[in-house]
């Protein structure tokens, strides 16, 4: 196989057109880590929730949707929605104008570089040390909302039309959460609708472009590690012709099959803590495939950095003691942003001692 430069290795379209026969061991995870293939039964799927039944709350197809959306995160912490109301269209241009700058040159690429320590601009985040192991993908992340988080330096120029898309696409996708939140919110039924919305003030929202070249060896990687999201929300589009996602359910690895125009929600370790583990944050993990390439689209949304967040007094009772101490948002998002990516390792800093 062609030697390719440090500098290059995290650059995996860079490896894959050096077409390799063999993954190089940066890559290669331990026996314990690598993705299985067990065959699982066909109705073990993550539950699908019907927006346009949730329109008028005294019909009775928006309380049995309600109630699939409580089970959902509760049982699931992940489900899909159709009928959301964004136009199909703006996803189609989203996701082309994403495989655009993938497809683009590496040098082009590398006008917009993650700097070590950061998780914002073009390469690989989450990667603290050399003996550390690596996705087998590439990513581009972005600082959306507010206008502060923004780096202008790390947002492309070409496509020329990149910024207009993203931001128009992301202001559906806020749209979105703030309904989803406000749904998630009545499925509770202990807080008023709006608990979330209006707790988490500007709302914080960054947007991260994953992509997953082919791999000669899908079972010795891992397209991306296992882990939860720190987000309350995490908004996800993805192609249907492949399966990457998967995710952690009584023990097993769960593939998510992407539906026709459909998003994938999951809930956020924000969540999790605000309902004191009712409604939980899952890990997931993507794996490759050795034909197709993948791409996907992921929205994290949360509270804004100044919050402080704790466990609402309605989930907290002798049955259901407190499991998680009040700390300030920017402070846990600091510690995530600074930690590789190992299951729900992050949430142990907002535990309290004896809940581990």
């Amino acid at each position: 196989m062609p030697e390719i430069k440090v500098g290059h290795i995290d650059d995996i379209q860079e490896l894959r057109r050096a077409r390799p026969t063999m993954v190089p061991e940066r890559y290669i995870r331990d026996n314990s880590e690598r993705p299985t293939h067990a065959r699982l039964p066909d109705s073990l799927q993550i539950p699908i929730i019907d927006m346009s039944k949730m329109i008028w709350e005294n019909d009775v197809q928006f309380h049995h949707e309600l109630a699939k959306l409580a089970t959902a995160c509760e049982e699931w912490g992940f489900f899909q929605v159709i009928n959301h109301g964004i136009d199909t269209h703006m996803l189609e241009d989203m996701e082309e104008v994403a495989r655009e700058f993938f497809d683009l040159p590496l040098e082009e690429k590398e006008k917009y570089p993650m700097k070590p320590g950061t998780i914002q601009g073009y390469g690989h985040a989450f990667v603290f040390s050399e003996e550390q192991k690596l996705d087998w993908c590439n990513m581009l992340a972005l600082g959306v909302e507010p206008p502060f988080i923004r780096d202008p330096k790390l947002w492309p120029t070409n496509p020329s039309h990149f910024t207009e898309t993203l931001d128009k696409y992301s202001v559906e996708i806020r749209k979105l959460c703030h309904m989803l939140l406000r749904l998630i919110a009545r499925s509770l039924r202990r807080v008023d609708d709006n608990v979330f919305n209006d707790m988490f003030g500007t709302a914080v929202q960054a947007v991260r472009m994953n992509y997953y070249p082919p791999c000669p060896r899908p079972d010795l990687v891992l397209g991306l590690s296992p882990h939860s999201d720190g987000s309350a929300l995490t908004v996800l589009q993805q192609e249907t012709d492949t399966v990457g996602l998967q995710i952690l359910k009584d023990g097993a690895w769960v593939p998510v099959h992407p539906i026709q125009n459909a998003l994938v929600i999951n809930i956020g370790d924000t969540i999790e803590v605000l309902t004191n583990g009712k409604y939980k944050s899952v890990e997931h993990r993507a794996i490759t495939n050795k034909k197709k390439d993948r791409l996907s689209l992921v929205t994290f949304y949360a509270p804004s950095y100044n919050v402080e967040l704790g466990p609402l007094p309605e989930f907290v009772d002798v049955e259901r003691p407190c499991m998680y101490r009040k700390y300030n948002h920017g402070d846990y998002s600091r510690h995530y942003v600074t930690n590789r990516l190992q299951g729900k390792k992050t949430l142990e800093f907002a535990k309290i001692a004896g809940e581990l």
